[in-house]
Protein backbone atom coordinates (compact mmCIF):
# COMPACT_ATOMS: atom_id res chain seq x y z
CA UNK A 1 0.00 0.00 0.00
CA UNK A 2 2.79 2.68 0.94
CA UNK A 3 5.16 4.22 -2.05
CA UNK A 4 7.30 5.94 0.77
CA UNK A 5 10.73 5.07 1.61
CA UNK A 6 11.40 3.72 4.03
CA UNK A 7 7.91 2.69 3.78
CA UNK A 8 5.48 3.56 6.14
CA UNK A 9 4.69 0.95 9.20
CA UNK A 10 2.37 -1.79 8.20
CA UNK A 11 -1.23 -1.68 9.52
CA UNK A 12 -0.96 -4.83 12.17
CA UNK A 13 2.43 -3.55 13.80
CA UNK A 14 2.49 -2.00 17.15
CA UNK A 15 4.15 1.59 15.30
CA UNK A 16 0.80 1.49 13.25
CA UNK A 17 0.10 5.11 14.05
CA UNK A 18 3.33 6.37 12.56
CA UNK A 19 2.30 6.09 9.02
CA UNK A 20 1.83 9.19 7.19
CA UNK A 21 -1.82 10.97 6.95
CA UNK A 22 -3.43 10.58 3.17
CA UNK A 23 -6.47 12.05 4.10
CA UNK A 24 -7.77 14.33 7.79
CA UNK A 25 -10.87 15.11 8.06
CA UNK A 26 -10.99 17.29 11.82
CA UNK A 27 -14.50 18.51 10.99
CA UNK A 28 -15.52 14.71 10.80
CA UNK A 29 -13.27 13.55 13.78
CA UNK A 30 -11.21 11.38 11.87
CA UNK A 31 -8.21 10.81 9.68
CA UNK A 32 -6.83 8.08 7.52
CA UNK A 33 -3.14 6.84 7.46
CA UNK A 34 -1.33 5.53 4.50
CA UNK A 35 -1.37 1.80 5.84
CA UNK A 36 -4.75 2.08 5.58
CA UNK A 37 -5.38 2.70 9.12
CA UNK A 38 -8.41 5.38 10.48
CA UNK A 39 -8.11 7.03 12.95
CA UNK A 40 -10.89 8.84 14.94
CA UNK A 41 -10.45 11.97 17.34
CA UNK A 42 -10.86 9.78 20.51
CA UNK A 43 -7.79 7.92 20.04
CA UNK A 44 -9.66 4.40 18.36
CA UNK A 45 -8.85 2.89 15.56
CA UNK A 46 -10.18 1.29 12.60
CA UNK A 47 -7.88 -1.33 10.81
CA UNK A 48 -8.27 -2.08 7.04
CA UNK A 49 -8.80 -6.03 7.73
CA UNK A 50 -12.00 -4.59 9.89
CA UNK A 51 -11.40 -5.04 13.25
CA UNK A 52 -11.59 -2.10 15.85
CA UNK A 53 -8.87 -1.00 18.39
CA UNK A 54 -10.88 0.90 21.33
CA UNK A 55 -9.43 4.68 22.63
CA UNK A 56 -6.47 4.97 24.58
CA UNK A 57 -7.50 7.75 26.14
CA UNK A 58 -5.13 9.45 28.78
CA UNK A 59 -5.83 8.41 32.41
CA UNK A 60 -6.48 11.34 34.78
CA UNK A 61 -4.29 10.80 37.72
CA UNK A 62 -5.96 12.34 41.07
CA UNK A 63 -3.03 14.34 43.12
CA UNK A 64 -3.89 15.26 47.05
CA UNK A 65 -4.26 19.02 47.45
CA UNK A 66 -0.89 19.75 49.24
CA UNK A 67 -1.18 20.50 53.07
CA UNK A 68 -0.21 24.23 54.38
CA UNK A 69 1.12 25.25 57.74
CA UNK A 70 -0.11 27.63 59.55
Amino acid sequence: MCRHFPPCPAADSSDRDAARLTAHHPEQGWSQLCNGVVLFEDTGELLPDGRAIAPRRPTATLVAPQLREG
